[in-house]
């Protein structure tokens, strides 16, 4: 390959998906530690990584924000100008269609290489790997972002998850949880601005059993806010969610409801810290948004208790 000064990256559009990238884009900085990045995503997945070294240019893709999506797109691309190396880790046909529009002679938009069951972090730079002819072990996920500092212990608590609501155990069981643990920890409910309900349903219940040392950050926290508060963590109960994967890059001891969703492609990766509590039920993992059986029980059957439970372990 030719001399590779610049980089354009297509990054996901999730939170999660774009932190499970970083491990990828790691080792593409160290193949090309000199080359420049043209980073294009979503305002939530480039605030997470726009602090990447190296990282020349942020582009929010707002392509579907008025006009003709597909022409945007092609007007986006042609904006870009010359890259020597053009990456997509997306693998919707209207990134295609962009990446068909960059101009670099070197250009590669992902692609799920084996249908084995393995970790999503390593079908990412497995793909680069393949496409540029590397050898790369995937490290850790990270996010150049400064911990918080709690001034007592803390527990976070993330009852949201944008995909869907079969990914969301639920309200009361997180308030369970909060109510122990607050003897000896403060909380810190967080959640996006369309999860500011199930964080309200918490408080009342908090409220409603004495305890006071929490504060409610749903829909208050901006994306840098986020990971730096949930980075500053003692504990964290999450669901399968973009920011179990922060907690991930900061190695904070985690416990991660996991129900509909495939924990051997998604759980935290390289964090000796996460407790993975799930049923197991014959019906999961259906990757649904919502229960097709009507049922949920692969959320309703966890308690609190199973989560205290492995706390005390």
């Amino acid at each position: 390959m030719p001399t590779v000064n610049k980089i354009f990256i297509e990054i996901p559009t999730w939170l999660g998906d774009a932190i499970m990238t970083t491990p990828a884009i790691e080792n593409l900085q160290k193949e090309f530690p000199k080359a420049q990045i043209i980073m294009l995503g979503s305002y939530v997945s480039t605030q997470a990584l726009g602090k990447i070294p190296n990282v020349q240019k942020i582009i929010v893709d707002e392509t579907k924000k008025g006009g003709n999506r597909y022409l945007n797109l092609i007007k986006l691309a042609r904006s870009i100008g010359s890259v020597d190396l053009a990456i997509s880790f997306r693998r919707s046909f209207s990134s295609r269609l962009m990446m068909f529009f960059i101009q670099s002679t070197e250009k590669y938009s992902y692609k799920r290489l084996v249908k084995e069951e393995i970790h999503q972090v390593r079908r990412y730079n497995d793909f680069v790997n393949h496409v540029l002819n590397f050898s790369n072990q995937p490290e850790d996920l990270k996010l150049h972002f400064t911990p918080f500092d709690y001034s007592k212990p803390t527990l976070g608590i993330n009852p949201g998850a944008t995909y869907g609501s079969a990914k969301r155990w639920y309200p009361q069981e997180f308030a369970k949880v909060a109510i122990e643990k607050s003897k000896t920890h403060d909380i810190v409910i967080f959640g996006g601005p369309g999860e500011t309900d199930i964080a309200q349903d918490i408080c009342t219940i908090l409220d409603k059993n004495g305890v006071h040392n929490y504060s409610n950050l749903a829909g208050k926290t901006s994306i840098p806010e986020l990971i730096e508060k949930i980075a500053g963590l003692d504990l964290f109960i999450t669901n399968d969610s973009g920011p179990m994967h922060v907690a991930a890059a900061f190695k904070v001891k985690t416990y991660a409801i996991f129900g509909p969703t495939k924990f051997t492609e998604t759980n935290q990766w390289n964090n000796p810290h996460e407790h993975i509590i799930t049923k197991n039920l014959e019906c999961a993992p259906c990757m649904k948004r919502s229960c097709p059986l009507k049922h949920h029980e692969c959320m309703k059957l966890i308690s609190a208790q199973d989560v205290l439970n492995e706390m005390d372990k």
